[in-house]
C-alpha cells in the first residue's frame, strides 16, 4: 500500500512553515472507547512519571473535581501529585468565554489555579480568532529516562464533566446541565486514541509550537490581559527543556497528525496562514473511499463537507455512507435549538439528494431508552484510513477553531473477506477494521468476535438498519415484550419551519459554524 495514497504529502498540507514530518511508522495505536476507560488509562499511567519526567496537556475544558475513576483521584489532584513529585506539568487551556454564557471561563482557571499550586503551570491560551476556541484534546507522557515506555492519550475526550461514561451509557456521576431529554446525567459516548511509538515526538512538537507562540495569550481583550495580571494569572511561559528523541518503534502502524489553525492576524508562528489539514486529510480520504465510509461525529451539520460526501456517492454506486450522531442537540429553548438543528439538516438533504438509499444515518439510546450524545469524532474509511480526533464535521473544526486528528494506516493487513473492500489494491488494514467493528458491536449490543456479518459493507448495513428498524417498532408497539439487543435508533431530524429557518439559517453560518479560512480561499471553495 502506498501511504501518500491516503495519506496527506507535506505539499498537500500547504503549510510551509511545518516542522513535523508528513507521518510517522512504527507505532502502536489502542481505540479507548467512552470516557471511564480513557480516565482509568490516565489513572494508571500519570502516577508511574517520577522525577524529570514530563506532562504535557492541552483541553478546551478542564474541571479539577472531575474523578477519573469512582474513586478518584480527581484530574486536578492526578496532575498536582505528579507535579510535586518532580515531574514537570505543563498545560494549555483555552480561556473560555464565560460561564454566564454556559462556557468554562472558572472551570478551566481553577483547573489551572491547583496544578500551579502544585508547582506546575497552566496557561489560559486564547491566542485564537476573534470568537474562536482552542478545541485541542492531547495529554502526552515522556519518561526521559525510560522513552519506550512514551504515550499520547489524543482524540475527543475532555478532562471535564460528563466524560466519565462506560459502554452501559448510564452517564457520569459528575454530570454537566445538557438538553433536558438527556436526563440528570446524561449518557455520553466517545472515542480517545493511546499511541506508543515515534509518533509521540510529533504530538510533543504540537505541544511545543503553542507554548513557544510568543503572542499575548489573549489577542483581543485588553481588558482581560489587565484583569489577569490583577488577578495574578500567569502570562508567560517558561521555557521547556530541549525535546528529547523519539522513542523507538513500537509497531508497525503509520500515524500522520492532522490540525486545524485558523487564519489570523498576526498568524501562528507554525502556520502564518492558518493550517487546514484536518480537511485537506478527511477530503483526501473520502476521494479514494470506494465502499463505506463509516462515521461517528457530534454534529455532521455543515452543508459544505456533506457536498464531499455526496461527492464520494456519486463517485462510487457502490459506496455507502453510515453516520451515528447525538439525536437532539446538546442544548435546547426557542432561540438556541433552531441554529443547531439547521446545519444538519442542510447537510443531510445535500447528501439524501445524492443517493438516499446508501446514506444510513442513526443515533443512539441506553437500555433506559435515554438517548446518548454521541460526541465522538471518528472515521474509517473501506477499512483502510482510519482517524479520531477534535474535529467534527463542520466548517468551524475545518477552518475556525484549532483542532488536532490522529489520522492511522496499518501496515498490517487484514485476511478476512472482504479483503480489498475498496478494490484499489490497498487491502483491508486491521487497525481501520477492528476500530470500525468495535464501535459497531458496541452499538449493536454484541460480544467480541461477533462481527462476522459486519464484515462486508453491505453486511453491515444490514445489520444496523435491521436493529434500529427493530427497535424502533419495539417503541412504536409499547415497549411490549423483551426489549431487541442494540442502542441503534433511525435518526429523524425535527422538521423546522420556514419562518424559524429564515432567522436560524443566518445565525448557524455566522456563529454556529463560522468560516475561518482566508477571503481569497472562500472565494476559489478551497480547504
Amino acid at each position: 500500500m502506498d501511504l501518500d495514497q491516503w495519506f496527506l504529502t507535506m505539499r498537500e498540507r500547504d503549510n510551509p512553515a511545518c516542522e513535523l514530518p508528513a507521518w510517522c511508522a512504527g507505532n502502536d495505536v489502542r481505540p479507548l472507547v467512552d470516557g471511564a476507560t480513557y480516565f482509568a488509562r490516565l489513572a494508571e499511567e500519570v502516577p508511574e512519571l517520577g522525577p524529570g519526567d514530563q506532562l504535557f496537556f492541552t483541553d478546551w475544558r478542564g474541571d479539577a473535581d472531575e474523578l477519573l475513576t469512582p474513586d478518584g483521584p480527581a484530574v486536578a489532584e492526578l496532575f498536582g501529585d505528579a507535579a510535586r513529585r518532580g515531574v514537570l506539568v505543563k498545560g494549555l487551556m483555552w480561556r473560555s468565554h464565560s460561564d454566564e454564557l454556559a462556557y468554562s471561563e472558572k472551570e478551566n482557571r481553577q483547573l489551572g489555579d491547583e496544578v500551579r499550586e502544585a508547582g506546575g503551570e497552566v496557561l489560559l491560551d486564547q491566542r485564537v480568532r476573534l470568537a474562536g476556541s482552542h478545541h485541542q484534546k492531547l495529554v502526552v507522557l515522556r519518561r526521559l529516562g525510560d522513552p519506550a515506555r512514551d504515550v499520547v492519550f489524543v482524540g475527543g475526550i475532555d478532562l471535564c464533566h460528563s466524560r466519565r461514561d462506560d459502554a452501559t451509557h448510564a452517564g457520569d456521576p459528575q454530570s454537566l446541565p445538557m438538553a433536558a431529554v438527556y436526563g440528570e446525567h446524561p449518557p455520553w459516548h466517545d472515542v480517545q486514541l493511546e499511541v506508543h511509538g515515534p509518533a509521540v515526538g510529533m504530538f510533543d512538537a504540537v505541544f511545543r509550537e503553542r507554548w513557544n507562540d510568543p503572542r499575548p495569550l489573549d489577542l483581543y481583550s485588553p481588558l482581560a490581559r489587565i484583569r489577569d495580571a490583577l488577578d495574578g494569572a500567569d502570562m508567560v511561559a517558561d521555557p521547556l527543556p530541549d525535546q528529547g528523541p523519539d522513542p523507538a518503534p513500537a509497531g508497525e502502524m503509520s500515524v500522520q497528525v492532522l490540525r486545524t489553525y485558523p487564519s489570523t492576524r498576526p498568524g501562528y508562528p507554525f502556520a502564518p496562514n492558518g493550517e487546514r489539514s484536518v480537511a485537506r486529510g478527511y477530503a483526501k480520504a473520502l476521494r479514494r473511499a470506494r465502499r463505506l465510509i463509516y462515521l461517528q461525529d457530534q454534529y455532521m451539520w455543515s452543508p459544505h463537507i456533506a457536498r464531499l460526501l455526496a461527492a464520494a456517492l456519486q463517485r462510487s454506486l457502490e459506496l455507502h455512507v453510515v453516520v451515528v450522531v447525538p439525536r437532539h442537540p446538546d442544548v435546547d429553548g426557542r432561540l438556541a435549538l433552531p441554529p443547531n438543528q439547521v446545519g444538519r439538516l442542510e447537510a443531510l438533504e445535500v447528501c439524501r439528494r445524492a443517493a438516499a438509499d446508501r446514506l444510513h444515518v442513526f443515533d443512539l439510546e441506553n437500555h433506559c431508552g435515554t438517548p446518548v450524545y454521541a460526541h465522538a469524532k471518528v472515521a474509517v474509511m473501506d477499512d483502510v484510513w482510519a482517524a479520531v480526533g477534535s474535529a467534527n464535521l463542520n466548517r468551524r473544526s475545518w477552518s475556525h477553531d484549532s483542532e488536532l486528528t490522529a489520522g492511522v494506516l496499518d501496515e498490517r493487513p487484514d485476511g478476512r473477506r472482504p479483503a480489498d473492500p475498496g478494490g484499489l489494491g490497498d487491502g483491508a488494514r486491521r487497525f481501520a477494521r477492528d476500530l470500525r467493528l468495535e464501535l459497531m458491536r458496541h452499538h449493536l449490543d454484541r460480544g467480541p468476535g461477533d462481527d462476522a456479518d459486519l464484515l462486508d459493507p453491505d453486511g453491515a448495513v444490514a445489520a444496523f438498519e435491521s436493529a434500529a428498524s427493530a427497535l424502533d417498532a419495539w417503541h412504536d408497539a409499547g415497549r411490549a415484550g423483551p426489549r431487541p439487543p442494540g442502542r441503534l435508533r433511525p435518526h429523524r431530524p425535527e422538521h423546522l419551519p420556514l419562518h424559524t429557518k429564515l432567522w436560524a439559517a443566518p445565525v448557524y453560518r455566522l456563529v454556529y459554524d463560522p468560516d475561518g479560512r482566508s477571503w481569497r480561499d472562500r472565494r476559489r471553495n478551497r480547504w
